[in-house]
């Protein structure tokens, strides 16, 4: 079987990605059962499994048997889950055969015509090229446990090259991160924006009726076509960039997205080349939004509400810039202020411009040991960049809006850095936390007073004590799951904090605390009430 349309390169003069005949598909699905998360992890061991993440192959290749191993020759392996790691993942050549055992009912020649693969001839002995990477992928997000299988373009440890403008990406991290801290509640419509091979859309249509996804790529448009169709999910593709494929008359409940926001250089003239002196910095596709600094990201939260139902969130990821005599809060604070949403922006992480520059010359594939002269001059053009705007540093992290349902509801409206470990999948205790802001908005402090609160059962308190002494200088309220906030107590919030068993009311507990401290119960409760909603807010109580 062959002549099919992936036979024809597209118009950057490589062949297309994968097309979806159905019932190709069904014997694919059938055929890639055995090869999961777990069976290559397996296969490869930790170690190599590990460096794999960090795209290192030669662990990999050597659990395979295709490098060597002091005492043991040569022996490459040709069980059927080792010839697709080493097809579809590490890129390199299988024996037809070898491929036909693998997927018995899709065979090389329907992976051939799928557009998966290029073979050398028809001889079981005849090499087989993989034209995609086509790996397992699991997740844990709001919903529970996913497993799916996912194509993109190969990459750099694969083909040994530098990745191509159009290049469209796999799973990374910043794509996992995202499909985790997603609120995961039944949604009406849902829109994934720049969804590339489509993992967030994939994401979305677990717990929606609808889903439309956006990309200026008709690349990725179509790995993620593919994709959708291999998981047996339909999504509403539609090519342009950002929010422009939509109309404002179509309002989403949910809004995701994993803009191309990487902070490129844009000075014309002022760019160097990865590739040599003169030539220009590369601008991929999947990271490079074609704006200068900070901009794309800025004009989604500012934009983001028009296709936002009353109610609806929008929640993305990001960089911004942090400039000299303006602190990060009070730059994406002011996007906050335009777009007219509930706001919570939560910076994960800071790079200052050199490791910025680092971290994304590497991305696309420029280093100093393959080329050291256009490694420098992009690493400049980089850094002179930033100067020009005065920028010290690059933040990233995560956005989260809301459109309001009602004008008078008092705004959610929190910037704050939490650069340590949380618990993913963050997404139940970022919806809870919208829970809790709505009911401490409509509860005032009387009312307050009035309920019981418990505990939350991922709370636990530490007393730190000077040896000997019978009472704890330090009382810690840690929370184990969320962002793993810590809260240092004072003696009459600790006692508060124990007493919330949800049988007695916070009134009740701050009256009988001011009894055992003889203390006014009027001061007390002025002192502890804005104490209990920071609480409630971040999920150490709960209401009863």
């Amino acid at each position: 079987m062959t002549g099919g349309p992936q036979d024809r390169p597209d118009d950057t003069g490589r062949p297309a990605p994968p097309h979806d005949p159905t019932p190709l598909l069904d014997a694919l699905r059938a055929d890639l059962a055995p090869f999961t998360v777990d069976a290559v992890e397996e296969l490869l061991g930790p170690v190599a499994a590990a460096a794999l993440h960090r795209e290192q192959a030669v662990p990999a290749l050597r659990a395979l048997g295709e490098l060597p191993v002091a005492g043991r020759p040569v022996t490459p392996l040709a069980d059927p889950v080792t010839t697709l790691v080493r097809a579809f993942v590490l890129g390199r050549p299988v024996r037809r055969g070898d491929l036909d055992r693998a997927l018995p009912r899709l065979t090389a020649d329907g992976a051939e015509h799928l557009g998966l693969v290029a073979a050398a001839g028809a001889a079981d002995d005849d090499a087989v090229h993989a034209r995609v990477d086509l790996r397992p992928y699991r997740a844990v997000d709001g919903t529970g446990t996913v497993d799916w299988w996912l194509a993109s373009d190969l990459g750099e440890l694969a083909t040994g090259r530098g990745l191509r403008p159009d290049h469209v990406l796999g799973v990374g991290g910043a794509s996992t991160t995202l499909a985790q801290v997603t609120v995961r509640r039944p949604r009406r419509r849902a829109l994934d924006v720049g969804t590339g091979c489509g993992i967030q859309a994939l994401h979305a249509a677990r717990h929606s009726d609808a889903v439309v996804a956006t990309d200026l790529s008709a690349r990725a448009l179509a790995f993620a076509r593919f994709n959708a169709a291999l998981a047996g999910v339909a999504l509403d593709l539609r090519r342009g960039s950002m929010l422009e494929p939509v109309a404002q008359d179509e309002p989403f409940d949910l809004v995701v997205s994993n803009p191309p926001f990487v902070i490129t250089p844009r000075a014309p003239g002022a760019v160097a080349g990865a590739t040599g002196a003169g030539a220009p910095l590369p601008v991929f596709e999947y990271r490079d939004g074609g704006r200068a600094g900070d901009d794309l990201v800025a004009d989604l939260v500012r934009d983001v509400g028009s296709v936002l139902a009353p109610g609806g969130v929008a929640q993305l990821l990001g960089n911004w810039e942090h400039r000299r005599g303006e602190g990060w809060q009070e730059r994406v604070g002011a996007w906050l202020d335009a777009s007219g949403l509930d706001g919570w922006v939560v910076q994960r992480e800071v790079q200052d411009p050199a490791e910025y520059a680092e971290t994304w010359l590497r991305d696309g594939g420029t280093t100093p040991e393959r080329d050291p002269g256009g490694w420098a001059a992009a690493y400049g053009a980089w850094l002179d960049d930033f100067a020009a705007r005065q920028v010290e540093a690059v933040g990233f992290g995560l956005v989260l809006l809301r459109r309001p349902t009602t004008p008078d509801r008092p705004a959610l409206r929190r910037l704050e850095e939490r650069t340590g470990p949380v618990q993913q999948p963050l997404g139940p205790h970022l919806a809870a936390a919208l829970d809790a802001h709505d009911l401490l908005a409509a509860t005032d402090d009387d009312a307050l007073l009035a309920r019981a609160l418990t505990v939350a059962p991922d709370v636990t308190e530490e007393r730190h004590l000077v040896p000997g002494a019978a009472d704890p200088t330090v009382v810690l309220l840690r929370q184990g799951g969320g962002f793993g906030r810590v809260v240092r107590a004072g003696t009459a919030l600790a006692g508060l904090v124990g007493a919330c068993d949800g049988e007695l009311t916070v009134g009740q507990v701050v009256g009988g605390i001011a009894v055992l401290l003889d203390v006014p119960v009027d001061a007390l409760r002025a002192e502890l009430v804005p104490q209990v909603r920071e609480l409630v807010a971040d999920g150490l109580l709960l209401p009863a």
